[in-house]
């Protein structure tokens, strides 16, 4: 089963929120097993949701449930945020799993799994779709309107980035990651790790908690690398890391130009998480 960082999602159900995947090629959602034994048992701890999928997962076996064998595994985020392998199964798989386990939450899990693997195929026949998804689900946590244009044109900039990396021999997770984090680093001076932490995030969306001028800066970063990898026709990860730099570079010289003008820091800590409205003032920078 092929993975796609850009189609890794989180879905939510109640106050629980699922892991999930979408695989292109076999044209299904994947959730994560435990998450989704989480809402049935109704315990949010991850240890204990783990422990009783293990005690199920042996019993199972036992019984010779094809269910077991029908879980796939599959590196999704994890509370630390780093990728890690889980198991994972298809609609059809959580279905009958969920037959295994008594619980008052399966006939709203069962409609809700039917609900989001809809959502999905409306999504493929009409992106737009998708996109007032999402922004919906920005104004619902409070975003302003022109945040939300830059945050859509940020996402747009960097499918573009993508999908040129995808056809020059860019296709392991990995490399995406590492040439993501050379932009990153290069134009904001943190690697994208670092600035999760300076932002107290641990799983949540680093551009879903930048500042508008973050946002702007990691566009141009990402605009400048696709335009001088087109011209360098730069192919896999190692050409690809030259304009990688250069890109990060031209976002880099702007930032610091702007910060000199204004005294005023363009990379901070502000979150969604901190802040009412998101756009509190940068820091002043210090001499």
């Amino acid at each position: 089963m092929k993975t796609n960082k850009e189609i890794n999602s989180l879905a939510v159900f109640e106050q629980f929120k699922i892991r999930r995947h979408y695989d292109e090629q076999s044209e299904k959602w994947y959730f994560s097993v435990i998450d989704i034994i989480a809402v049935l048992t109704e315990h949010s701890d991850f240890q204990i949701a783990r422990n009783y999928w293990k005690v199920l997962k042996s019993r199972l076996k036992k019984e010779g449930s094809e269910v077991v064998t029908k879980c796939n595994r599959l590196k999704l985020f994890a509370e630390d945020g780093k990728m890690r392998e889980t198991d994972v199964a298809d609609v059809e798989t959580i279905l009958r799993l969920i037959q295994s386990i008594p619980s008052k939450k399966a006939e709203p899990v069962k409609l809700w799994l039917a609900k989001v693997g809809y959502e999905r195929m409306q999504e493929m026949t009409d992106p737009e779709r998708a996109m007032n998804r999402s922004r919906e689900y920005w104004k619902k946590q409070g975003r302003s309107d022109k945040w939300i244009q830059q945050r859509m044109m940020g996402q747009e900039i960097r499918n573009k980035l993508t999908d040129y990396w995808k056809t020059h021999e860019v296709t392991k997770e990995d490399e995406y990651a590492i040439l993501t984090n050379i932009i990153h680093e290069e134009w904001s001076g943190l690697s994208v790790k670092d600035h999760k932490v300076l932002k107290k995030l641990k799983t949540q969306n680093l551009r879903d908690h930048m500042t508008d001028a973050e946002l702007v800066f990691t566009a141009l970063a990402e605009l400048s690398t696709r335009q001088i990898a087109e011209t360098m026709k730069a192919k896999g990860l190692k050409e690809n890391k030259i304009p990688a730099k250069k890109g990060g570079k031209i976002a880099k010289d702007a930032r610091k130009a702007l910060e000199k003008r204004t005294g005023k820091q363009v990379v901070t800590d502000e979150n969604y998480l901190l802040s009412d409205s998101g756009n509190a003032s940068s820091k002043k920078i210090k001499k």
